[in-house]
């Protein structure tokens, strides 16, 4: 996202960003490419329950391979879109 462009919230600790739901590449992950899920912060411990409270880390990516598996996070800054 750049300088301009104000995130906006979108509940639950999420965040707007112009690419989500695009595909993306992954610059801080040699490249690699996804769809672009969320903008939310990381939770670093595994969670059965509720969330009850927004986690207070900054916000990441989170991108999904393009047929499906497991999500992985990067910095917002790392990604860019598939032209």
């Amino acid at each position: 996202m750049n300088s301009t462009t104000k995130a906006r919230a979108l509940g639950l600790g999420h965040l707007s960003h112009p690419l989500l739901g695009r595909r993306v590449i992954d610059r801080a992950h040699g490249d690699r490419v996804g769809i672009f899920r969320a903008l939310a912060p990381d939770v670093k411990a595994p969670r059965l329950g509720p969330v009850l409270r927004i986690p207070d880390s900054p916000p990441v990516a989170w991108l999904g391979p393009e047929g499906g598996g497991v999500e992985w996070t990067t910095t917002p800054d790392a990604i860019e879109a598939v032209k």
